[in-house]
């Protein structure tokens, strides 16, 4: 297994392979290459499974007309490369490789639909002029491409991940909205050619690309007739019988030892499931055998498996049940993927998968592999089966369809008559769900108009009534193609081939010519398989009827990583993406951790994966233009001044403002030796401030300006919302409440609900009584004249604020005056006695945009003077980190 990249286009520049090239460095460790000719370059990365010592790439043939770069395996090389020998062709590797690139000297094009195998490739052919891009018959293997050119001088950059094509700089990142769209509302992705970057394609399974190399036109076109071979031999109907089942365990063990040809350590992954535990059984049956190509196993085989131990997603008894019957040639590895775990991998899980996916589900994979890679370097696993062989429970429903549609009612009764325990089993839970009366949620009540007003027209619709057909649409693009992807970024993520026995095409011919009983018969789906692995697998598993597979149990999940969640829907970023209505999200958010909706993880898993793909793949992250990373003490944020000149009411004076950066301020916080430290450190460096600076801060009085946010939340009085239970009145009362455009107030149902706690609701709804009737009035300030005007200085959650700030409702601080006295007595011990002798005090302040409150001071200024100061709000909005300033009386 290997990484490919190149272009045709940009000349003979080898520093941009190397760009591309690192980008896919982990998935072949082994080593790289390069080749450069014309308009052509070719990069590769070469993870070695076969012919370790040979079988370097890009591989030149022996006339060096053409080139090679590879990404798969090629199951049947050692009989393609006998068919070419007696050809008269001759070798100098053993490598896969070698015959797949005299192949295409022997055949062209027409080698592709020889290979059984996986591939994605490139080769450069010079006699014909022509530069050929192909992925191999299911889409095992990407080949990603974008072209940028135009469409009249085309320039064709591609590679095995999209991180290549992003790295090369030749294209803008931008979102591909419609795929989003389509991924939001329909909870679907990798049906088309379309990736979620805007651009950016992929082959289809079965395509091939062809690139002039004189003017770079292109044409992508099928090498293959796969599809329409499996839809005809549909068809055929072969009665299912003993003899049948004989030789679909014959072609399906073949099939399994083919994928076990390998130098280096091989494994298997094993969830429990039928289609994994009958890989892992039949792996068993060869080694027993001592069958070729088992050598690769070691004295056991090694088997890894996520387990979830007190969860419902819990396979472990069935694995262990395999391992069982394996009497002792297994060495079994278990993987605990915990949400601690997948927190602290999110970020890495997020950028490995490139695009969004519909579950965190491939997570468990994901697990499974990274230990996987400490142990083996190849991995067989179970992909494909549930796609051709009715696994999954709307393909029973599209069985009975068809035999309704055939008039078939004898057959349609006794399907449904031997399917009615998993109806009852899927009834139930439908029917749970509504005797609940829960509040429904459905993602378009959180999509914001102006967004899916755009693509109203699209829609997503299966097959209904003809099973057959319907499982190969979902081989070919409803399904199988995103497993595929989950399995390819996992595994090459960790430098591991994965190897996907079911997907021998071989096989699925066959498989497909059978009759519909080969699949679901007497109510029991993969007939077939179950009969034909019956005596390897234990009972339990062979009867299996509920599905599970590698998986997490998000639900569970989630309610525990709730703090995680509710900081990325309350970021700044979520709430600016013009895609879904952010208070939305957190109301039906907060209503799904209370069990008061019906809504489905996978809604919010959508919802939070597309977030950190737009951080990690689009978003700039450039620092705001108000923020400044490391500010100096001595200079403002930008956008503000240091200099204000108050009002001549306010005393008419002329005031210098210094806005401290400072950490994050914590509940753990100690306030007062850690506002010191930063008062110190102004004036430490005083030394190596410019002259201007240190004359105006010299004989002079001064005063510390220290911000009530951080006096509250290091006195406990800030609470982060997923601590806060909301009433219902709150909910309602906060609906009536106009929300500023910084979020401040009580226009949430977390500040409404603090501001019950704190002086209950007969109050709150007396105050709101009078509001209106002052409102009538023409008087303005009613509500807080009632309540207390400690209720104004709530401030609910702010995205724009740092830390727990940006999560939190706080309420304001108890006795700031007391808290600047106490201060102010610390600052006159610690600072130079200069500048002790010019302190004239701190206040507490509450400033933001829209206004400023002194909430307490010790100063020898009226308040009125102090607010003047803050009028424009030097410290900024949060985002600065700046919560205190000193200021000096200047002239």
């Amino acid at each position: 297994m290997c990484g490919i990249a190149g272009y045709h286009g940009f000349g003979e520049d080898e520093a941009l392979l190397k760009v591309m090239n690192d980008c896919i460095e982990h998935r072949g460790p082994d080593g790289e290459g390069y080749f450069t000719d014309g308009n052509v370059g070719l990069a590769h990365r070469r993870l070695s499974i076969i012919d370790v010592a040979h079988g370097q790439e890009p591989m030149i043939s022996a006339d060096g007309d053409t080139v090679l770069v590879y990404n798969g395996e090629v199951y049947n090389y050692l009989e393609l490369r006998a068919e070419l020998e007696g050809l008269g062709r001759a070798f100098r590797t053993q490598s896969d490789t070698e015959v797949v690139l005299q192949s295409y000297e022997q055949w062209g094009t027409e080698a592709f639909d020889r290979f059984n195998g996986m591939f994605g490739l490139a080769i450069l052919d010079k006699k014909k002029k022509v530069t050929v891009l192909a992925r191999d018959h299911f889409g095992i293997k990407p080949v990603y491409w974008a072209n940028a050119g135009t469409a009249e001088a085309p320039k064709i950059i591609f590679a095995s991940e999209i991180k290549p094509l992003l790295q090369s700089g030749k294209i803008e990142r931008k979102p591909n909205e419609r795929i989003l769209y389509r991924y939001l509302q329909y909870r679907i992705h990798d049906d088309s050619a379309e990736t979620f970057f805007d651009g950016v394609f992929k082959l289809q399974p079965g395509e091939m690309m062809a690139i002039d190399n004189a003017t770079g036109t292109y044409s992508i076109s099928a090498f293959t007739r796969l599809r329409e071979e499996l839809e005809e031999l549909s068809k055929v109907n072969r009665p299912y019988t003993p003899e049948v089942t004989e030789e679909y365990r014959t072609r399906f063990t073949e099939a399994i030892r083919m994928r076990l040809k390998s130098e280096v350590p091989l494994g298997s992954a094993l969830s429990g499931g039928l289609d994994s535990s009958a890989v892992v059984v039949t792996i068993n049956k060869l080694m027993q055998e001592k069958a070729e190509a088992t050598d690769s196993l070691g004295a056991k085989q090694n088997t890894f498996s996520a387990v979830f131990p007190n969860s419902i997603n819990d396979e472990e008894h069935y694995a262990d049940a395999a391992i069982a019957k394996c009497s002792g040639n297994i060495q079994a590895h278990k993987i605990l993927p915990t949400p601690d775990g997948f927190a602290a991998d999110l970020d890495d899980f997020v950028r490995t998968m490139e695009e969004p996916i519909i579950s965190s589900g491939p997570y468990a994979q994901y697990c499974v592999m990274k230990e996987a890679s400490k142990h083996v370097t190849v991995l067989l696993d179970g992909q494909g089966a549930d796609e051709m062989m009715a696994g999954y429970i709307p393909y029973y429903f599209a069985y009975l369809r068809q035999l309704k549609a055939k008039g078939d009612y004898k057959t349609l009764l006794k399907e449904a008559t031997s399917s009615l325990d998993i109806f009852y089993r899927l009834g139930r839970f439908r029917l749970q769900g509504k005797l609940t009366a829960k509040k429904t949620v459905a993602m378009s009540s959180l999509l914001n108009k102006s967004f899916t007003g755009k693509y109203k027209g699209e829609n997503f619709s299966n097959i209904p009534d003809n099973m057959k057909l319907r499982l190969i649409d979902d081989l070919f693009h409803k399904s199988l193609p995103s497993l595929l992807r989950y399995e390819d970024k996992n595994t090459m993520r960790f430098s591991l081939e994965g190897r996907v026995p079911f997907l021998d095409k071989e096989v699925v011919k066959f498989l497909f010519s059978l009759s519909d009983e080969a699949i679901i018969k007497g109510g029991w789906n993969k007939r077939i398989l179950r009969d034909a692995t019956r005596g390897l697998l234990p009972e339990k598993i062979s009867n299996r009827r509920n599905k599970i597979g590698f998986t997490t149990p998000e639900a569970e999940w989630f309610k525990l990583m709730k703090e995680r969640l509710y900081k990325i829907f309350m970021s700044n970023s979520f709430a600016e993406r013009p895609y879904w209505n952010r208070e939305a999200v957190l109301t039906a958010f907060e209503e799904y951790l209370n069990d008061k909706n019906d809504a489905d993880t996978m809604i919010f898993w959508r919802l939070l994966n597309v977030e950190l793909w737009f951080r990690e793949f689009i978003d700039n992250n450039e620092t705001p233009a108000d923020v400044k990373e490391n500010k100096s003490d001595y200079e403002p944020n930008p956008g503000k001044e240091l200099d204000i000149t108050v009002p001549a009411e306010a005393g008419g004076e002329t005031f210098r403002r210094y806005p401290l950066q400072t950490g994050v301020f914590k509940r753990e916080t100690d306030l007062d030796p850690e506002v010191l430290s930063y008062v110190k450190r102004f004036f430490d460096g005083l030394d190596s401030a410019d002259e201007a600076t240190r004359k105006a801060v010299t004989s002079t009085p001064w005063y510390l300006l220290v911000s009530e946010k951080i006096v509250a939340i290091t006195q406990g009085r800030s609470f982060p919302v997923w601590e806060i239970k909301v009433s219902p009145a709150a909910r309602v009362l906060s609906k009536f409440v106009k929300r500023t455009p910084a979020g401040i107030g009580l226009g949430s149902p977390w500040s409404m609900q603090i501001a019950i706690n704190e002086v209950g609701l007969p109050l709150i709804v007396k105050a709101a009584a009078a509001s209106v009737v002052g409102k009538l009035q023409g008087k303005s300030g009613v509500f807080y004249d009632v309540v207390g005007h400690n209720i104004n200085a709530i401030d609910g959650a702010t995205p724009y604020s740092l830390g727990s700030s940006a999560n939190s409702v706080k309420l304001a601080p108890k006795d700031p005056e007391a808290v600047a006295r106490r201060i102010s007595a610390l600052v006159r011990e610690s600072v130079p006695a200069e500048y002790a002798a010019n302190f004239a005090g701190t206040s507490i302040m509450d400033a933001n945009d829209l206004g400023v409150v002194a909430m307490g001071h010790d100063t020898d200024l009226t308040k009125d003077t102090i607010q003047a100061i803050f009028k424009d709000n030097p410290q900024g909005q949060g985002a600065q980190a700046t919560p205190m300033s000193l200021v000096f009386k200047q002239g």
